[in-house]
């Protein structure tokens, strides 16, 4: 899931002298003293909570998962599937309906039983509010209808093939009770507080500074969960939540750590251990509609100016490794990517052809060696941040260093958290580090920033292609890859999407992001590794996180 937006987002700051009980904490080592089964999580967010748990609101709660859920449990790391509130599926020949069946005995919170009902109704509420059509299944004509056909089947009726349709359809909806939700007037609008769901947890006691999950008594998967309550406290910066973290009163965290080893792990080398895969890139976003940024030479001389070895070593201490401008993240997809185009158009960190392709679009240098515009203004941009991420701080830093060098004035904008969120989702920026949702294969992550379906004007909101690409070739390759099954040919349609990515740069793969988590086996085992990737670790990975919450074993005194 993407970091830039990290399922819920926050309003306020805490502060950078935070004291750990300020935001929730607790005392003692290996997790704090709240109960043997209270499990505390630290992850630096960028600002506090708002205790909205309306999963349509602009600024929303983590409930996704261990709150609301999902047909099926997809993991991204490996492709597999899990029945979840869906025991099965089944396609029709010509993949152009889709029927699931719902499982029986599930209870929503509020007792009310569980229906298909409630999955029909969940999408049908998109098609009537095109503001909850997260993924365009509705505006894009790929759904045609979705009715429950009785209490345990649901089928999904498609105007065409759509394979990539299913995971966000299965994986990637959280279902919603139809007896709550009918009743509310302005979905996106609504305060929720006490959301009604059939995860393994509900909502306690909220305020800005921390948010605890109270576990589900009658949760259908019997015995689970065995971590009675999770304790999630509000940080605006890594170094209040990495201090919290290395005094031992997390249990499980989501954030960098600069130089992890001897910072955190060293102090309890049994107990302590990360993991991070990678999962995806870490870009900056080109708003093509800002004076000159629509000029793809302009764009094109962007991208070598960034130099992206210095930002993985110097800021990211190479835990992140430098990304390539086609955008696809390796080892994990080697065989997606097209290494002869990469290497043709060589973007690595190079003022000359900054300088070339900036004068090929009119632009001039100044004796002080900064570029000017055409018209002979000086060429200045600024990039917004999420300023509760020291690490992306240091990355822009790094970032507007090298654009420096390279003749091209760039002012970082580092920013608490929700005004972060909402420069971003409503494009008010020139430029913005960011990242972005992914999936089985690149493609999730490529139609995630470049899909013209996901764009909304400036000023309105979006989660997802911030930058507001719409190219009407780029579309035709998103959509054409939905309709095969073959996965050579789906390889071939993202190869012509690297080159979409290399010869028009609509945004700049900076460093491959990972898959933040500290996790410590003091108090809870079980954890996600590499040998045993059950889930993405990451505590703000939706709807892994509850995944994770689900297999964690609490350690018997």
């Amino acid at each position: 899931m993407k970091r830039s937006a990290v399922v819920r987002l926050l309003v306020g700051a805490c502060g950078l002298a935070m004291a750990a009980t300020a935001c929730g904490g607790q005392s003692g080592g290996g997790g704090g003293s709240a109960g043997a089964s209270t499990l505390s999580v630290v992850n630096a967010s960028g600002a506090l909570w708002t205790c909205n748990f309306n999963p349509y609101a602009p600024a929303s709660g983590q409930t996704a998962g261990a709150v609301w859920e999902p047909l099926i449990y997809v993991n991204t790391l490996t492709g597999k599937e899990k029945p979840w509130l869906a025991t099965g599926y089944k396609w029709s020949p010509d993949r152009k309906e889709l029927t699931f069946t719902t499982r029986s005995g599930v209870k929503w919170t509020d007792g009310k039983p569980f229906t298909a009902k409630d999955v029909a109704y969940t999408f049908n509420a998109a098609k009537a509010n095109d503001a909850l059509d997260s993924y365009a299944l509705w505006g894009e004509g790929v759904l045609d209808s979705v009715t429950a056909v009785n209490d345990t089947t649901v089928k999904f009726r498609f105007k065409r093939v759509s394979t990539s349709s299913f995971y966000y359809i299965a994986g990637q909806t959280w279902i919603l009770p139809e007896h709550v939700w009918s009743k509310v007037k302005d979905p996106v609008k609504e305060m929720m507080r006490k959301p009604v769901g059939t995860g393994p947890y509900t909502v306690g006691s909220c305020t800005p500074q921390a948010v605890t999950y109270t576990k589900n008594t009658n949760y259908w998967q019997k015995g689970k969960p065995k971590v009675d309550k999770v304790l999630y406290p509000a940080f605006v910066d890594n170094q209040p939540a990495n201090r919290y973290l290395a005094q031992g009163k997390g249990d499980w965290g989501g954030q960098f750590v600069p130089n992890i080893d001897n910072y955190w792990v060293a102090k309890d080398k049994a107990h302590r251990k990360y993991w991070y895969p990678p999962s995806g890139n870490v870009y900056i976003g080109i708003n093509s509609a800002k004076p000159y940024l629509g000029d793809k030479r302009v764009r094109q001389a962007l991208s070598y100016a960034v130099d992206r070895d210095k930002v993985s070593s110097d800021a990211m201490y190479g835990y992140q490794p430098p990304a390539n401008q086609a955008a696809i993240p390796t080892p994990t997809f080697k065989d997606w990517l097209d290494q002869a185009a990469v290497s043709k158009y060589d973007y690595g960190f190079d003022p000359a052809k900054v300088a070339s392709k900036l004068q090929a679009a009119g632009f001039t240098k100044g004796p002080d060696g900064m570029f000017r515009t055409p018209d002979g203004k000086p060429f200045k941009l600024s990039i917004i941040n999420n300023g509760g991420f020291t690490d992306w701080v240091a990355a822009v830093q790094v970032l507007t260093a090298s654009f420096k060098k390279a003749g091209v004035a760039v002012e970082a904008l580092n920013l608490n958290g929700n005004e972060y969120n909402r420069r971003l989702s409503q494009g008010q920026f020139d430029l913005a580090y960011m990242s972005a949702s992914t999936g089985p294969t690149p493609y999730y992550e490529l139609r995630d920033v470049l899909y013209g379906a996901y764009a909304k004007p400036v000023g309105q909101d979006t989660s997802r292609n911030y930058e507001r690409w719409k190219d009407n070739a780029t579309d035709t390759l998103i959509r054409k890859y939905d309709t095969m099954t073959d996965q050579q040919a789906q390889i071939g349609v993202v190869k012509q999407l690297e080159q979409v990515m290399l010869e028009q740069v609509p945004v700049i793969p900076v460093t491959q992001s990972v898959s933040w988590s500290q996790m410590d086996s003091t108090r809870f085992t079980n954890w996600p590794t590499k040998q045993n990737p059950y889930a993405n670790p990451a505590p703000y990975a939706a709807p892994d996180w509850a995944v994770v919450l689900l297999n964690l074993k609490p350690v018997q005194k």
